[in-house]
């Protein structure tokens, strides 16, 4: 698959394409189901399929201090639409000056005169250009001007997720936020995960027999509630079953919010200065401080237990 930064990146030769556009944050499963119906079409037409999505989000630029936490990183949205058959992506930087393009113009610069586009697909409520004040009706008539299909697709999924909520970006970082690991799988078709390189902490993980990697995580991630979850840990290429700790250590009065991972059964490793990725399977207690050094050790041994257990009855990540 393709990566482009920037509309000078796009091939001087490229030919038509099917476009769709979104910030698309954590390709969940209705997300999915408008890039699969874009490279279905994309295929019946026998053109590439690409994905057009910004950086920073465009909540950043518009009201500075918005950003949303983010259930991906764009290298991992790349991942997940290839598999989804995605030709190519591009990813817009979503400048002051961008932010201002009319939908017209957007029209022009980008599916135009760009990815020459043969057909758009898109929500019914996708909206762009400056003050989103482009939709998908104002995107038909432009299709009809510039010789390309516009196709709306309902993305609205729902589930037992969010008490029957549609599935929604939003309603997944809200379910992160409270804990609800389970929850946010099933919007995005697999665990939440959070990535990033493995720095030194304190140390007293080791110090007290169940050693963790320290998560350095990336700007902006979702990052589930305190507590301690079962899951996995993705290292050089291998899936760990993993107990995982996020929170500020209040047994030790810490106060900077961490995320660490303890691969169960696991003698030896060294994961320092390694990109890791950790995915969040279920919840297993919140946040605690204990009475005594002792209650704090057995309670971390009954923890790896039940993660264990857990992560067993899961059965191994796809």
């Amino acid at each position: 698959m393709q990566r482009w930064r920037g509309l000078e990146d796009i091939p001087q030769d490229w030919g038509r394409s099917v476009v769709t556009i979104g910030s698309y944050d954590g390709v969940h499963r209705g997300h999915q189901l408008i890039i699969r119906h874009a490279v279905d079409r994309a295929r019946e037409l026998g053109v590439p399929a690409v994905v057009v999505t910004f950086d920073p989000h465009p909540s950043e630029v518009v009201r500075p201090g918005s950003h949303p936490p983010l259930l991906a990183p764009h290298h991992r949205r790349a991942e997940l639409m290839a598999e989804l058959g995605v030709d190519a992506v591009l990813i817009l930087p979503f400048t002051t000056e961008f932010s201002k393009l009319s939908p017209a113009d957007f029209v022009v610069k980008v599916l135009v005169d760009k990815l020459h586009a043969k057909a758009v697909v898109e929500g019914p409520n996708f909206r762009f250009g400056h003050r989103a004040a482009g939709n998908v009706e104002f995107l038909a008539e432009q299709g009809k001007t510039y010789d390309f299909e516009v196709e709306v697709v309902d993305l609205y999924v729902t589930g037992r997720a969010g008490g029957g909520e549609p599935f929604s970006s939003t309603l997944t970082r809200r379910l992160v936020a409270e804990g609800d690991v389970a929850g946010a799988a099933e919007i995005l078709g697999r665990p939440h995960r959070v990535e990033g390189v493995v720095v030194r902490g304190a140390q007293r993980g080791r110090e007290l027999g169940f050693p963790t990697a320290n998560v350095e995580t990336l700007p902006h991630t979702a990052i589930p509630a305190d507590g301690v979850y079962a899951g996995w840990l993705h290292a050089q290429g291998e899936a760990m079953p993993a107990a995982i700790s996020v929170g500020t250590n209040p047994q030790f009065d810490g106060t900077e919010r961490t995320v660490e991972a303890y691969a169960i059964d696991r003698v030896g490793l060294d994961l320092y200065g390694l990109h890791v990725a950790v995915d969040f399977l279920s919840f297993v207690r919140g946040q605690a401080k204990f009475d005594t050094l002792e209650a704090l050790l057995e309670q971390m041994a009954a923890d790896v237990e039940r993660c264990r257990r857990l992560v067993a009855e899961a059965g191994k990540p796809a």
